[in-house]
């Protein structure tokens, strides 16, 4: 069963904190479609102010993470640090079930679930779930929304962040994050931080953002697609030994 996994890379998560309706560029629902299918599962975290989200932006917010293959969750800001952690825990164990149910349909055949094994079973293959949760590479980018709404939030969103960066480094796993806003200054989505182990050094680019605008939610979750991609292919190009990447070249 490690093995399985370990043949499917790094788990690869983009964490998408809102708080409201996308309106502009395509339909983010399709965008986290696209996502799963490249194994990126989408969360959301819905972030209010007593009850101003309404039922247009939770159904988004819960259409995303559905079509992402990922986590949903409404909350108020005060909540949130406790919930980014939460959810982004609870994607990475639904992420490693997956896994391992498509390995058990593969030894077993038909539609066999860990549901389905005898609880002690059950029990150890869920341990193997809980021991790679720990030592998996993890990769998340974070989708911070910026828009006019979200500008009392934003010391809060910061603050959640860097508290799941404590959180995940107690991991043996390597934890990788990159952090995008949107809209960002002079384009629809901006990186505020390349890959790095800790969230950290957000602290004072946080305070530096301006919030307003439109929400460009679709848009945001194609950039950040195309950002796992190039990372990806920088790293399998690097892979290659000289001779092998020469004889391809010419």
């Amino acid at each position: 069963m490690e093995g399985s996994f370990m043949k499917t890379g790094t788990l690869k998560q983009i964490l998408l904190i809102t708080d409201g309706c996308s309106n502009q560029g395509e339909d983010p629902i399709a965008m986290a479609a696209l996502a799963k299918e490249q194994g990126i599962t989408v969360n959301v975290i819905g972030v209010m102010e007593r009850d101003e989200i309404d039922e247009k932006g939770i159904t988004e917010i819960e259409g995303i993470a559905m079509s992402g293959g990922g986590v949903s969750q409404v909350v108020y800001a005060k909540q949130l640090s406790h919930t980014v952690q939460m959810v982004t825990r609870k994607a990475m164990t639904q992420t490693l079930q997956g896994v391992v149910n498509r390995e058990l349909q593969h030894i077993l055949g038909g539609e066999k679930t860990v549901e389905d094994l005898p609880p002690d079973q059950r029990g150890e293959v869920m341990e193997v779930v809980d021991e790679l949760g720990e030592t998996a590479e993890l990769e998340v980018l974070v989708l911070v929304d910026t828009s006019a709404s979200m500008k009392h939030k934003l010391p809060t969103v910061k603050e959640s962040l860097f508290d799941l960066s404590l959180s995940l480094n107690a991991r043996s796993g390597e934890n990788r994050f990159s952090v995008f806003v949107f809209p960002g200054k002079k384009k629809e989505v901006e990186k505020l931080l390349d890959w790095s182990p800790n969230l950290g050094s957000l602290t004072s680019i946080f305070s530096k953002l301006t919030t307003g605008g439109i929400t460009p939610t679709g848009p945001a979750i194609r950039e950040a697609l195309t950002y796992f991609k190039k990372k990806r292919s920088l790293r399998s190009l690097l892979s290659r030994d000289d001779e092998s990447f020469f004889e391809e070249s010419v």
